[in-house]
């Protein structure tokens, strides 16, 4: 949970909540009418809910980290990203890290720890994406992605992943932001 200050803005209070599209776990809209604490309301605004999404940072022995390459329909462009996938319902979300980077890639194995949660749009979206390191990964076995992803492995130096953020070859923001986290955190 985040901090409270104790001059937090007050929570909006929901008037009137209905659901116009259910599709989960992609599409789900919600429809809000909130009151304000100033007693203003805001009538028209649409939430879409997810569920959680989690990532990993995975760094091999060598300091080679474990990118993935997939078309995203989108921007209808290629790039890089890091392993990521969504929360199966009742799955514990470091399990489900640990799940999407083997599937993914074929790697796992080292040590794991909780690198940061993030949120994509907190003013229109409901979920959490958690991400996580794993150093000293190695190859377990083939990979094995769902049907609808065709993915190809890359293993990239360490030392060159600020170049790929920087070029525009990895623009998903959930994954640069964990990427540069990490090498803040090596650079410290």
């Amino acid at each position: 949970m985040p901090r409270r200050f104790p001059d937090d803005p007050a929570a909006w209070q929901a008037v009137e909540t209905t659901y116009l599209f259910r599709k989960p776990p992609w599409l789900v809209l919600r429809h809000e009418h909130f009151r304000l604490p100033t007693g203003r309301e805001i009538p028209d605004y649409w939430i879409s809910e997810y569920p959680p999404w989690v990532n990993v940072v995975a760094v091999t022995e060598a300091d080679q980290v474990v990118l993935i390459r997939q078309y995203r329909p989108g921007l209808g462009e290629v790039h890089f990203e890091i392993p990521a996938g969504v929360v199966d319902p009742g799955e514990d979300i470091e399990v489900a890290a640990r799940r999407e980077l083997a599937e993914e890639t074929g790697y796992g194995g080292g040590s794991w720890s909780r690198l940061t949660r993030l949120s994509a749009n907190p003013a229109l979206q409901n979920n959490i994406t958690t991400s996580y390191l794993a150093e000293g990964v190695v190859p377990v076995g083939r990979s094995h992605p769902e049907v609808t992803e065709d993915l190809r492995v890359h293993l990239v130096p360490l030392a060159a992943i600020r170049g790929l953020i920087d070029s525009g070859d990895m623009i998903q923001a959930l994954h640069a932001a964990p990427l540069l986290l990490y090498l803040l955190r090596r650079r410290a």
